[in-house]
C-alpha cells in the first residue's frame, strides 16, 4: 500500500505541473482574447460616433442600431469570458484538492502508525520493535551525564526545543529516562516485582511490550534536587511549567490523576504531535480519553 501511494504521488506530481500550466495558459488566452475583442469593439463604436456629424437622421438611426448591436455582442462576450474563468477556477481548485490528498497520503505513508497507538495494557509492541532511528539527548538536558539517553531522532528536536525553553524560563528540567527496549523493560519490571511485589509493581510499571518508552517518544523528568527520588515531581516548578507549556511542543502527560491504567505519574510525558497535544490541552482531555480512531487522524501531521 505504501509503495502504491508513493508511485501515485510521484506520477500525479509530474502531471500536476503540466495540468496547472495548461490551465494558466487557458486563462491567459481567454482573458487576452476578451481584451482584444473589447478593444476592437470600442474602436468600431468610436468610428461610428465620429461619422454621426455628417449623416442624416435615417443614417443616424441605423448607426445607433449598429452601436446597440455591438454593445450587446460585447456584453455577451464579457459574460462568456466570466463563465469560462469561473469554470477554469473550479477546475484548478479540483486539481489542487486532489494534489492535497495525494500529499496527505504520501505524508501518512511515512509515519510509523505505532507512534500514536494506545499501549499501557491495550496495544502490544513485540520484542523486535525499535524506532527507525535513535539519537542521544544532549547531556545538558539529562540527569546522569555519564549515561546515554536515547530518543527517536525525528522527535528529539521537539524535546530539545521544549527543554531549552524551560531553561530560558529558569526551570531546571532533566531527563532521567527515555527510550527503553523490550529487554530493558522486562529486566526493570522483574526488579520492581522483586522489590515491591507483583501487585504493586503492576500498578506503576508496564510489562515489556506495553511501555510507551519502547516507542522512543516518551521521557521521565526529574530535577537536580530530586534526582532518582522523583515521586514528588508534581510539587516542583518544573512540573508546573510542563503543565502550562509542554503541549506547545507536542508533549502530553500520559497518566494524570484518576487514570485507569497506572498510578499518577507526573514525571511521565509522551510526544503525540503539536496538533493533538494542543487539542488535548484545549479540551482538558487525556490522551487515553480519546477513541483510537480520532487519534489516528493526527498521524499525518505528527511531525508538523
Amino acid at each position: 500500500m505504501k509503495k502504491i501511494i508513493e508511485i501515485v504521488h510521484s506520477v500525479f506530481t509530474k502531471h500536476h505541473v503540466f495540468i496547472t500550466m495548461g490551465i494558466v495558459l487557458l486563462v491567459a488566452i481567454t482573458i487576452g482574447y476578451g481584451e482584444y475583442r473589447d478593444i476592437v469593439l470600442r474602436g468600431q463604436i468610436n468610428g461610428l460616433i465620429n461619422t454621426l456629424a455628417s449623416t442624416t437622421d435615417v443614417e443616424i438611426k441605423g448607426l445607433n442600431d449598429k452601436i446597440t448591436n455591438i454593445v450587446a455582442q460585447n456584453n455577451l462576450l464579457n459574460n462568456t469570458v466570466q463563465t469560462q474563468l469561473s469554470q477554469t477556477t473550479d477546475l484548478l481548485d479540483q486539481v489542487n484538492q486532489v494534489n492535497d490528498t495525494a500529499e496527505s497520503l504520501n505524508k501518512l505513508s511515512k509515519v510509523d502508525p505505532q507512534l500514536l497507538q494506545k499501549y499501557s495494557k491495550v496495544f502490544f509492541l513485540n520484542e523486535n520493535y525499535k524506532p527507525a532511528d535513535l539519537t542521544s539527548i544532549p547531556t545538558q538536558f539529562t540527569f546522569n551525564k555519564s549515561k546515554d539517553y536515547e530518543f527517536y531522532d525525528k522527535v528529539e528536536p521537539f524535546l530539545e526545543k521544549m527543554m531549552q525553553a524551560a531553561t530560558d524560563d529558569g526551570v531546571n528540567l532533566k531527563v532521567i529516562s527515555a527510550y527503553r527496549s523490550f529487554g530493558t523493560q522486562a529486566t526493570l519490571k522483574s526488579t520492581y516485582q522483586v522489590v515491591y511485589g507483583a501487585g504493586t509493581a503492576n500498578s506503576f510499571s508496564a510489562d515489556q511490550g506495553y511501555s510507551e518508552h519502547q516507542l522512543g517518544t516518551t521521557v521521565d523528568f526529574t530535577t537536580p534536587e530530586l534526582g532518582e527520588n522523583f515521586d514528588t515531581f508534581d510539587s516542583t516548578t518544573a512540573y508546573t511549567w510542563l503543565v502550562k507549556n509542554a503541549y506547545k511542543y507536542g508533549f502530553t502527560l500520559s497518566y494524570p490523576k484518576g487514570n485507569s491504567y497506572y498510578v499518577y505519574e507526573p514525571w511521565h510525558w509522551r510526544f503525540v504531535g503539536e496538533d493533538l497535544a494542543n487539542r488535548l490541552h484545549r479540551n482538558g482531555k487525556n490522551f487515553y480519553d480519546l477513541d483510537q480512531r480520532i487519534i489516528n487522524n493526527y498521524l499525518g501531521v505528527f511531525f508538523d
